[in-house]
């Protein structure tokens, strides 16, 4: 039961470079993928961008929170 609390009290920090890997995980698979096209599954690739993109996303508004720009 503690191993659950514990999860749910992840640091924000932590959540964003945990994305940052994932992220980065999708760049070198689509990389990958787009070296040998003949092998590849077109939706897949879709999919792998579209989750990159979620992922991109949902850091930079994780960014904004944790280090909110004032307006000058």
């Amino acid at each position: 039961m503690m191993d659950d609390n514990a999860e749910d009290l992840r640091s924000p920090q932590r959540q964003l470079i945990e994305w940052q890997m994932a992220h980065a995980d999708l760049d070198a698979l689509i990389d990958q993928a787009s070296l040998a096209p003949q092998n590849l599954d077109e939706l897949l690739l879709r999919r792998l961008k579209k989750r990159r993109l979620a992922l991109r996303d949902q850091m930079t508004q994780l960014q904004w929170m944790l280090d909110p720009k004032e307006p000058a």
